[in-house]
């Protein structure tokens, strides 16, 4: 959309989005004075918390290089945020150039820049879907435009579960994404904790809820790791992002951080 007064009615500018507070956390220029004016306050309390999203960007770029180099081809990626550096199409296709990737979020300023997530390689394809991650069932259904579930999917769930707050519905959602897929499939998830730095990270949710921005939770290593429930686990298991198996040949942030992540299969 080239019309910057159609944008502007599309977004709420006045109230701060997670995907724009990643965004200007990482260094970009898609967000808003209320994005912006809600990391500062985060940071305030939190100076790591750069870090994390780092961190966590960079946990997502092993994880995906990992799981095409054991010849997984297919990944929806749901809750991608803004378009950045090494997005999952381009570390899975660097991999695997037939790579297929679908890529899902809800903030309209995503879908503005969608076009950055659709370089696909001649031989691969990439999708975006604009849908909430509660709505699974047409995920799924748009999804299979590109993707083929009767072969393995990694589903990246990376900081988006801990926008569902009540762990029933957070769970029924992974439950409802892993019963598509077959055997072989993977799930990814990060998720911020108050297991590292606990009195800053609550804070500054509390201060992120109050905002009237969508609300949001941290979740202990046993609550997330209730989410592999019925898969294989790979180790390290569920650890902070910087420790789930850094990679000597890119070095990155080795610092303990808030967000907690692991990677497995489903058997």
């Amino acid at each position: 959309m080239s019309d910057q007064s159609d944008l502007h009615a599309m977004l709420n500018t006045d109230v701060p989005h997670s995907a724009r507070l990643w965004n200007y956390l990482l260094g970009g220029k898609d967000n808003f004075a209320a994005d912006r004016e809600a990391a500062e306050y985060a940071l305030a309390l939190m100076p790591e918390l750069v870090q994390s999203a780092r961190a966590n960007r960079e946990f997502l770029g092993r994880a995906v290089r990992y799981l095409a180099g054991e010849g997984i081809r297919q990944f929806l990626d749901v809750g991608t945020g803004l378009p950045t550096a090494s997005n999952t199409h381009e570390v899975a296709q660097a991999v695997a150039a037939d790579s297929r990737i679908v890529y899902v979020d809800n903030d309209p300023m995503v879908l503005v820049h969608a076009r950055a997530l659709l370089t696909s390689t001649p031989q691969g394809a990439t999708d975006y879907i604009e849908a909430d991650l509660r709505a699974t069932g047409r995920i799924l259904a748009d999804a299979r435009k590109t993707l083929d579930f009767d072969q393995p999917v990694a589903i990246i769930l990376s900081g988006i579960l801990n926008f569902v707050v009540d762990d029933a519905e957070a769970r029924e959602i992974v439950d409802h994404l892993l019963a598509a897929v077959p055997s072989g499939s993977y799930l990814l998830i990060s998720h911020p904790t108050e297991e590292v730095n606990g009195p800053a990270v609550r804070e500054s949710m509390r201060q992120w809820n109050e905002s009237g921005a969508a609300p949001i939770t941290a979740r202990s290593r046993d609550g997330i790791a209730a989410f592999f429930t019925g898969l294989d686990l790979l180790d390290p298991g569920v650890v902070t992002c910087t420790a789930w198996r850094p990679d000597p040949a890119r070095p990155g942030i080795t610092d303990t951080v808030s967000e907690f992540a692991g990677v497995a299969r489903k058997p």
